[in-house]
């Protein structure tokens, strides 16, 4: 496995990020916690979550699995582990957002759910356009100096909201974000426009989610072919009609260069600017072998540019406002 900082923070994480999001939805607790154990054994350190996945009348089971697995396993400081904070975890007008009161209650479930007692990395999962970021980092800030939150990160901010979040951060002589989690693969490009340079520019790492487009990219239209079973065939039917030229051409492509369509997609990932790790999530432990794989993988520079013909990048290509005025 290979480790690198998480953004401009010194803290080392996986090149992969073990993603948590079919715990509870898909996979009951034992299933999870195979997950777990084969994401660590290949050297992961690197755990998403969120307090509203898996959640069956908000009771945040994906959280719940992860700390039971801690607290079996005692692994808890070989973990960095990640949750997220707006989704709606109750009925109640306050029960979701990133207001302080609800940063603050969420923050203690999420902690008594994972049985820790700290989150390496609190993450605002979407942006709350009604909560002034001078609330938001006085309930992190809080946090913070309470020693419960070690880390602050974003996930779906557009380029100026992170520019916004950090000149507050700074007014307050706040590290501020370190991390931005934003759906960003060969098939969705349109981040590398205004997010990409602005968290360069502000030293935050991406961590992309969905880096496979759900499936499309893990060869698809092969699974059709095949009839295999699974999400692929069955909730992404209609997607993969509707990129079938293109995704032939790259399977065919990566038959040509003798690697699966998977770690082709997470290699390219792993090699552009700003990316500190893809997240990966396993319906079963064998499906951590190919990311894996993609981490021995060096695309050359024939390699890279076919895959931009193959999946042209929005614009004229690089960021704005290059890509689409000059």
């Amino acid at each position: 496995m290979q480790y690198t900082n998480l953004g401009r923070s010194g803290l080392k994480v996986s090149r992969l990020c073990l993603g948590t999001m079919n715990f509870g939805w898909q996979l009951g607790e034992d299933d999870s916690h195979a997950i777990l154990d084969a994401g660590l054994a290949a050297g992961i350190n690197f755990v998403d979550t969120a307090d509203m996945y898996g959640a069956r009348d908000y009771e945040g089971t994906a959280e719940t699995y992860i700390g039971s697995w801690l607290a079996k396993t005692g692994r808890r400081d070989e973990v960095v582990l990640a949750t997220k904070v707006y989704q709606p975890m109750g009925d109640g007008p306050n029960d979701r957002g990133l207001s302080a009161r609800h940063i603050v209650a969420a923050c203690e479930a999420s902690l008594a759910r994972l049985g820790t007692d700290r989150i390496d990395l609190y993450q605002m999962h979407h942006v709350d356009r009604g909560t002034p970021w001078e609330e938001i980092w006085q309930a992190m800030d809080r946090l913070v100096a309470q020693g419960k939150v070690l880390y602050v990160g974003s996930s779906n901010f557009a380029g100026w909201h992170l520019a916004g979040a950090q000149a507050a951060a700074m007014r307050r002589h706040s590290l501020g974000l370190v991390s931005e989690q934003l759906k960003y693969s060969l098939l969705t490009r349109a981040v590398e426009l205004e997010v990409v340079p602005a968290a360069q520019a502000l030293g935050i790492g991406l961590l992309p989610w969905s880096p496979l487009a759900q499936g499309l990219l893990s060869g698809a239209v092969r699974k059709h072919r095949e009839g295999a079973a699974g999400r692929t065939t069955t909730h992404a039917a209609a997607r993969v009609a509707e990129h079938f030229e293109q995704l032939q051409r790259y399977e065919t492509f990566c038959d040509e260069l003798g690697l699966h369509p998977a770690a082709v997609a997470l290699a390219w990932l792993l090699g552009r600017p700003g990316v500190t790790a893809p997240i990966v999530g396993p319906r079963v432990p064998e499906q951590l072998a190919v990311p894996a794989q993609a981490l021995e993988v060096t695309l050359d520079d024939d390699a890279v540019a076919r895959l931009n013909e193959l999946f042209p990048p929005v614009g004229n290509g690089g960021p704005g406002p290059e890509a689409w005025a000059w």
